[in-house]
């Protein structure tokens, strides 16, 4: 159990629930599967794949979304739509019209949809109780906000607070690039900059030094970082972007040898769960301090959780 992502979110002071009411509260809206109509349902799934909706190792907790969607692309409806105007046309003499067309898209759609193949996946959300966070193995704030709608429609209060920093992280980032990493960070090999011209001209570098002169240069013209490759300690690798995510998390192989030769899979899955939420236990605070430090905000809706 290892995230990819980190799309990370602070969970204020006064939310407080016990396990057994977080399980209770889960199961009362579990994944259902798509109805014959319906493009999409969500739900709660196991996070491992077995009865449990919600995993707890040691004072971390792991839930799931699952989200099972159906597979009917916009070139199958159309192709059929448009074989069916065909022959209708000839039948009555003239082509449809763009309403008429409409029309027929929706009801091939709805004729479809019930034969059209199912695929789910699951979004993990791990949940600290103690640090106060709550973070989202997902790519995109899109995809993150699937599961904090769903976690709004399963508790009747559930408050996320801004998270910001004294200093954004495109002009930390662009800091650091123009002098060097904070303490327990080294910066790797990835990185893209982009002007704030209309033009949005975009420089994306990939396994390539970044302490030239070149990077300085395009600092100098005025182009910010937006994506910045960086190591915490030799543990953990990842992709920090001026959005505040975490992107492409890789746990390195000093941390993973640590969990020997453990071959229960579920005490494996545990095992991993508590090394990944123990190093970023480490990484988050250190990162914000290296950003400045968190600039405490009031309570605010989980849409306007990024910086401007």
């Amino acid at each position: 159990m290892w995230f990819r992502n980190l799309q990370l979110y602070r969970l204020p002071g006064g939310w407080d629930i016990a396990p057994a009411e977080l399980e209770a509260r889960l199961m009362a809206r579990p994944l259902q599967p798509c109805g014959a109509q319906d493009m999409v349902s969500n739900g709660w799934v196991s996070p491992r794949g077995d009865d449990a909706l919600l995993r707890t190792v040691g004072r971390q907790w792991l839930i799931a979304l699952g989200v099972e969607s159906r597979l009917l692309p916009a070139a199958v409806v159309r192709q059929e739509a448009d074989e069916r105007a065909a022959e209708l046309a000839e039948q009555q003499g003239y082509k449809l019209g763009r309403k008429q067309m409409r029309d027929l898209c929706e009801q091939v759609t709805q004729e479809l949809l019930p034969r059209a193949f199912t695929r789910r996946r699951r979004i993990h959300a791990w949940i600290d109780p103690v640090g106060g966070w709550l973070g989202i193995d997902a790519s995109s704030q899109a995809r993150a906000e699937e599961a904090l709608e769903h976690l709004r429609k399963t508790f009747d209060h559930f408050p996320l607070a801004l998270l910001r920093t004294a200093h954004s992280p495109a002009s930390a980032m662009a800091d650091w690039l123009a002098g060097e990493a904070p303490a327990n960070f080294t910066i790797d090999q990835d990185c893209e900059l982009r002007s704030a011209s209309e033009e949005k001209a975009t420089v994306r570098y990939a396994h390539h030094p970044l302490d030239g002169g070149e990077i300085k240069d395009h600092l100098t013209a005025g182009k910010m970082p937006t994506k910045l490759a960086l190591t915490f300690h030799d543990r953990v690798s990842f992709v920090l972007t001026d959005k505040l995510e975490l992107k492409r998390l890789d746990f390195l192989d000093v941390v993973r040898e640590e969990l020997g030769s453990e071959d229960d899979a579920e005490a494996l899955f545990d095992a991993e769960f508590a090394l990944m939420t123990g190093e970023l236990a480490h990484l988050v605070p250190a990162l914000l301090e290296a950003l400045g430090g968190e600039v405490q905000q009031g309570n605010a809706g989980a849409k306007n959780h990024r910086q401007p």
